[in-house]
């Protein structure tokens, strides 16, 4: 077990070098190579950013990859007690607002806290990150220990909300902007990408008993929740497949135009993300909406393949 103890308060701390002191260096190497492992996409969109907004978003995606794989290993691998990886998560939510409140902090959990909270006590001393919002992801990272079903799709919009909107809502002091009414669309590309994730996944999680999609709007098409844990494809769950590729691709257009009021580095970026996560909804409608058929995902040059219009995007925004 080993001991994580930072003592420096947020409220004093700005942070101005260009060179980092070796161990925040190291702790930003560890979260890239966590952010490179796991997620892809965003490692690739993340190169257009200057270096210091790239390393605070990869301190960012390790907190949050961190405190939901100490879910996942519970709810879905059985390694620990669901009640031993929430009490694992809230010593994670303590540290963190031991961090905005300046105090010490100390973790025994492994290793891997020690790079994590040093990249995120460096990040909160450079960007203005909203304390709520961290307490706001790990709530809807615990709800994946009690909830496996949404009944309406405001219950579902709440809980994309709080694992994917408030990661957006974080990058955005990141990458910064113009004007407050682009946190709306932040929000919106969260709803959105964490929809494509639902949609495109909907297969793998009924093999693990789980049914994003609202069971109210299920019934509304006259589709069971045996059909879904069970594979069972019909004209119906195509049409509603299809209703919930039209209403991400809504939330999509809507956070579009959030992009032009982000600084000019941070554009591409938020561009390459949306695009790239669109593409899947592109893969989803070439399978016919049939999301049994297989997992709907993008290639690396399907990812390159994007950056020219990203790029032209971004500069038509300016």
């Amino acid at each position: 077990m080993t001991t994580t103890t930072i003592d420096r308060p947020y409220h004093q701390r700005i942070h101005r070098r260009s060179v980092l002191p070796a161990d925040v260096a190291k702790a930003y190497e560890f979260c890239r190579k966590l952010t490179y492992t796991h997620a892809r996409t965003f490692y690739f969109a993340s190169h257009f950013l200057a270096s210091d907004k790239r390393k605070a978003c990869y301190a960012v995606y390790a907190f949050c990859r961190y405190v939901d794989d100490i879910v996942d290993v519970a709810v879905e691998r059985g390694d620990m007690t669901t009640d031993a990886a929430v009490a694992l998560v809230e010593q994670w939510r303590k540290a963190l607002s031991d961090l905005y409140d300046g105090k010490s902090v100390v973790m025994s959990n492994g290793d891997d806290a020690t790079p994590i909270l040093q990249a995120w006590d460096h990040t909160l001393g450079t960007f203005l990150i909203p304390r709520h919002l961290p307490e706001e992801l790990i709530e809807g990272v615990l709800m994946d220990t009690v909830v496996s079903r949404f009944e309406t799709f405001d219950d579902l919009w709440n809980y994309c909300y709080k694992v994917a909107s408030v990661v957006g809502l974080m990058t955005s002091e990141i990458f910064r902007y113009s004007s407050p009414e682009a946190l709306t669309h932040a929000v919106d590309l969260g709803i959105a990408m964490q929809l494509t994730n639902i949609i495109r996944d909907v297969k793998e999680d009924a093999s693990k008993g789980r049914i994003y999609l609202p069971l109210q709007e299920l019934g509304e098409y006259g589709i069971t929740e045996d059909d879904i844990l069970n594979h069972r494809w019909s004209p119906a769950l195509r049409d509603y497949i299809q209703f919930n590729v039209d209403r991400a691709e809504r939330y999509y257009v809507s956070a579009d135009s959030g992009i032009p009021m982000l600084e000019r580095d941070s554009r591409v970026t938020v561009h390459l993300m949306s695009m790239n996560y669109r593409k899947i909804l592109r893969r989803v409608e070439a399978m016919d909406y049939n999301v049994f058929l297989g997992r709907a995902s993008t290639s690396l040059f399907d990812k390159l393949c994007s950056v020219p219009r990203a790029y032209l995007k971004a500069r038509q925004s300016t």
